[in-house]
């Protein structure tokens, strides 16, 4: 909160607007939360971990934010959160949709199973048209917004994960192309944001590593380690009037 108070007006780059994160409960959703809040967003966090997500709220402002129970999976619950945010704020400007699932670390497809793939992509791909589809019904009457999604370098690789994430991943970017180009005529903007490995809770239970061991395996560029909050700033960038031209994009 102090930096916060530090912040000049001209520097909130999100003054005035209304946020929704799904998956804002923790790792790179909370630190977007926390940076979207910073920089004078009001924000709902949708996500399926209650207790987390209320302590977020709590820790930043009741008052400007707001936890709501979503599971992306459910189209209620998705657009539930999105009337919550219009109901409690009276607009959405910018939809996050952020949850994600790794899956179960099996390697060789032979070990898949159909339940464990349409799982992971159910929450990844399935999810994501469910946020950008309720967003849309909200942002098109006001002409204008921006919907940002989580993918994944995954998106342009193979062999870096499991088969439901990696192809739930190539299909968020083909989701945002076509979404980017329907909704562009109402002015609504949709973008990824692409990251490398990062030591989130997610990863490094599936990986089976601590922070360490994760930025140790994973690294790839010298002197850098990439964290929830540098993810963060690439969505800000995506949600602010900075990026008012950048649609069909993953950053």
């Amino acid at each position: 909160m102090g930096s916060f108070s530090l912040l000049s007006a001209a520097a909130r780059r999100l003054e005035g607007k209304v946020a929704l994160i799904t998956g804002g409960s923790s790792g790179i959703g909370e630190s977007t939360a926390r940076l979207f809040h910073k920089h004078g967003a009001k924000v709902v966090i949708a996500d399926i971990q209650d207790e987390l997500g209320h302590s977020v709220c709590e820790d930043l402002n009741p008052q400007s934010t707001s936890f709501v129970h979503c599971d992306v999976t459910n189209e209620t619950d998705v657009e539930n959160a999105v009337n919550h945010a219009i109901s409690k704020y009276g607009k959405l400007d910018i939809m996050y949709n952020n949850a994600g699932i790794v899956g179960v670390a099996k390697p060789n497809i032979l070990d898949n199973t159909k339940a464990e793939f349409e799982q992971v992509v159910s929450v990844n791909l399935v999810g994501a048209f469910l946020g950008t589809k309720h967003a849309a019904r909200v942002m098109i009457p006001a002409k204008k917004g921006s919907i940002i999604n989580t993918a994944s370098i995954c998106s342009i690789i193979g062999g870096a994960a499991t088969h439901g994430y990696t192809s739930s991943k190539h299909g968020l970017v083909g989701l945002m192309r076509n979404t980017a180009v329907e909704l562009g005529q109402f002015g609504i903007r949709v973008n990824c944001v692409s990251p490398y490995a990062v030591a989130t809770p997610l990863a490094k239970d599936f990986l089976k590593l601590d922070d360490d061991g994760v930025h140790r395996v994973y690294s790839n560029l010298k002197g850098e380690i990439l964290q929830p909050e540098d993810i963060a700033e690439a969505a800000l960038y995506l949600g602010s009037d900075e990026s008012k031209y950048v649609s069909t994009f993953a950053l």
